[in-house]
């Protein structure tokens, strides 16, 4: 089995409170990875509540952003439509929850690859791949960096590079 992970393009990293032009030129091509994509897709979701301000978080990056419930922590218009089999709320950049799914899935059947796309490279994306790798050492983890975008060009760059040099396959 291959999984497709999906994370964060919510409205608040696009195009809202803390989106980005390289954000906002991913969408298309996420749109056509999922519509493209044979195995299972599942979404994860930023998610923080009104005392975003008081976490540990919310004092070194003091922006409101993916309240739930708000627009801005809504996944994407032109990609909530799309096929999902799973959805994961994650109150911090790396989701155990996601990561104790696909083990137990693993369990299962094999999970044979498992591709990540979406926001940010620098920070989301790098997380749960690391989290994924570590629990799943044997299944291909995957990410396309043309579907991924990080807070800088830069740190971008640099997210690519420290998840090739841990064995996760940058394409």
């Amino acid at each position: 089995m291959q999984y497709l992970i999906v994370v964060d393009m919510q409205n608040d990293f696009i195009s809202m409170a803390l989106g980005t032009k390289e954000a906002v030129s991913i969408v298309p091509r996420v749109k056509d990875k999922i519509l493209g994509f044979a195995g299972k897709v599942i979404f994860t979701r930023d998610t923080h509540g009104e005392e975003y301000l008081s976490t540990q978080e919310g004092k070194k990056l003091p922006v409101v952003h993916c309240v739930k419930g708000t627009r801005g922590w809504e996944i994407e218009d032109s990609l909530k439509t799309l096929r999902c089999d799973a959805v994961f709320d994650k109150p911090t950049f790396g989701s155990v929850a996601l990561m104790e799914y696909l083990v137990k899935e693993n369990a299962k059947e094999r999970v044979e690859a498992i591709t990540l796309v979406g926001l940010c490279t620098d920070i989301c994306v790098i997380s749960n791949a690391m989290l994924i790798k570590a629990a799943l050492p044997e299944c291909e983890v995957l990410v396309d960096s043309a579907c991924c975008a990080g807070v800088t060009p830069e740190s971008h760059a640099r997210a690519l590079g420290a998840m090739a040099s841990c064995q996760i396959q940058v394409i």
